[in-house]
């Protein structure tokens, strides 16, 4: 392959991953009716892009959950089941508070060198801040599981990842602005903070909080986002295609 045929292709993924980053949000933010498909024509016609770059990000999106496909065919936008998100957020609030609840009974010490790992990521964040994007939600469920298997229960922490994919779709209405980001980070340091220092205790208190006010956040925008989807108006003029 020459240079030319190198730059043409890296600049249609470059194109390709931010059509998909583009309306990813714009979905996540509920910015598309529900009953309305998502013509891959208009989209292109909104976006200024070829159909190809919004055929794959169609398909990327169905895998994430944010679309689905009709069986007469077409992608539509999602609705998450509020009811069944908020069971599975608070198997995930039993599952963490038990890995440290567990080692506060037991007496048994979190692994001190991941403890260690996690405070130095989670403080470079703090200095380097991530750009607010729904894939945070990716460094934050690392972050959980990364926890969890401190307390040297590997199988818990499978668990929890489990439970996280389930939810990812809706976790990543948290991580739209930089003030929850750089909320998540510190509270994430105070966790570890406690732990590290053996505060059991303050551990499991700074956890359950944490655990609250992401699933308050989490659910109030996707609730939010589904309201919006229900009441907006079209998004494209004429027929979609």
């Amino acid at each position: 392959m020459n240079e030319s045929q190198q730059t043409d292709r890296s600049g249609r993924r470059s194109r390709s991953n931010t059509v998909y980053a583009e309306l990813r949000r714009a979905l996540m933010l509920g910015e598309y009716p529900l009953i309305e498909r998502l013509g891959e024509v208009k989209l292109a016609e909104q976006f200024g892009a070829s159909r190809t770059p919004i055929r794959e990000a169609l398909m990327r999106l169905e895998s994430e959950g944010l679309v689905h496909r009709r069986p007469e065919g077409g992608f539509y936008p999602s609705s998450p089941n509020l009811a069944d998100i908020r069971d599975l957020y608070e198997l995930r609030r039993i599952i963490e508070l038990g890995t440290l609840q567990r080692a506060a009974e037991t007496g048994h010490a979190h692994d001190a060198q991941a403890m260690a790992g996690l405070r130095d990521e989670w403080e470079a964040m703090l200095t380097a801040m991530p750009e607010p994007e729904p894939d945070f939600v990716l460094l934050d469920e690392d972050f959980h599981v990364g926890l969890a298997g401190a307390s040297g229960n590997d199988a818990v922490a499978r668990q929890l990842q489990l439970v996280n994919e389930r939810i990812r779709v809706v976790r990543m209405q948290e991580f739209l602005d930089s003030e929850r980001i750089e909320k998540t980070i510190r509270q994430h340091l105070g966790i570890v903070a406690a732990v590290i220092s053996g505060d059991s205790s303050g551990a499991v208190a700074l956890l359950a909080a944490h655990l609250d006010e992401a699933r308050q956040q989490a659910t109030l925008r996707a609730a939010a986002a589904v309201e919006r989807m229900m009441t907006v108006g079209s998004v494209f003029s004429g027929n979609v295609r």
